[in-house]
């Protein structure tokens, strides 16, 4: 029998095991307190863009501007009166403080970011005058601890308004004008590897995002512009438990943006002034409405959901 001259010591093994937790579970304690999953839920943060230099001098036609001209001051005031909402609501307002001189829709911050449980996923518009805006946004998401999951890349358009959550489990993705197929495509698959479901809603020709039509007012009911939702959305909301109140005006939809509000809560909305038919028909059915002056912000054709992206809800 051979004697073993060498006895050598077996090869540890490593001894440690990955931490197995969902980003979902992480994002507070590594980056920060945001995510959103609801349209209606408690408002906690939101990000937006004062008007800067970039209001100051524009050509109307090529932004899609109305050919009114737009009172510099005042349009800062009322943004201001809109964050101040927020802010005496309880809710913080993080800015994009630096932007392109010559891009004055940056103020209509929802469009260049849209807002999961996991962090944001970050817009390429489909607009040319609109494109670059999202450089700033992602730099200020990321001084202040919003995850990008994904920036819209390739050959795909996407902003955020044409995004709406229905529940944790539910989201409406539209295409149109300002978003293709391959950006719908790099939306659904984020939002169905956290387990969303996604309902595809197509636009009409005359609208670009779902908030010019459509906006929950809480968990369980719901404003629409009948003549252009889809059957097929508005069956999914009743079967949901929503009940679906229609909006009473065409001019006030589509002229003083009446479907363009932002909840505070479930219940409780923050609704344009100049909208009397809306708000008689919201109060009736028993939701809380404060209304605030965004008069010289509708001349970029935007309203107070348009301006305001989400980051924290709940």
């Amino acid at each position: 029998m051979l004697e073993n001259k060498f006895d050598i010591d077996a090869i540890p093994g490593e001894r440690w095991f990955p931490k197995e937790t969902t980003f979902t579970e992480d994002i507070k304690e590594y980056w920060g307190d945001y995510g959103v999953c609801s349209e209606v839920d408690t408002l906690k943060a939101v990000l937006m863009r004062r008007p800067g230099k970039e209001i100051e001098n524009f050509n109307a036609e090529e932004v899609r501007f109305s050919d009114e001209p737009v009172d510099v001051e005042l349009i800062r005031k009322q943004h201001d009166d809109v964050a101040k909402i927020y802010n005496d609501f309880g809710a913080k307002v993080f800015y994009v403080d630096e932007q392109r001189e010559d891009r004055p829709n940056a103020v209509f911050c929802r469009d260049l970011a849209f807002m999961t449980p996991e962090g944001a996923i970050l817009a390429r518009p489909g607009m040319a005058a609109r494109r670059g805006e999202e450089r700033y946004v992602a730099q200020a998401l990321a001084k202040i601890g919003v995850p990008i999951l994904t920036s819209i890349a390739g050959d795909g358009s996407f902003e955020g308004a044409c995004g709406m959550w229905v529940d944790r489990h539910t989201c409406v993705v539209s295409t149109g004008s300002r978003c293709n197929k391959s950006g719908y495509d790099q939306v659904k698959y984020q939002l169905e590897r956290m387990g969303v479901e996604v309902y595809h809603m197509q636009q009409p020709y005359s609208n670009i995002h779902i908030d010019g039509l459509m906006n929950p007012i809480s968990n369980d009911m719901v404003l629409i512009h009948a003549g252009q939702v889809p059957y097929d959305i508005i069956d999914m909301l009743k079967k949901k438990g929503y009940k679906i109140l229609e909006a009473p005006s065409r001019t006030e939809v589509r002229e003083t943006f009446g479907c363009n509000f932002v909840a505070l809560e479930p219940g409780h909305i923050v609704l344009p002034e100049g909208n009397p038919r809306t708000q008689e028909l919201l109060e009736q059915n028993g939701v809380k409405v404060e209304t605030v002056d965004i008069s010289e912000i509708r001349k970029g054709k935007g309203a107070l959901h348009c301006i305001t992206a989400y980051l924290k809800r709940g």
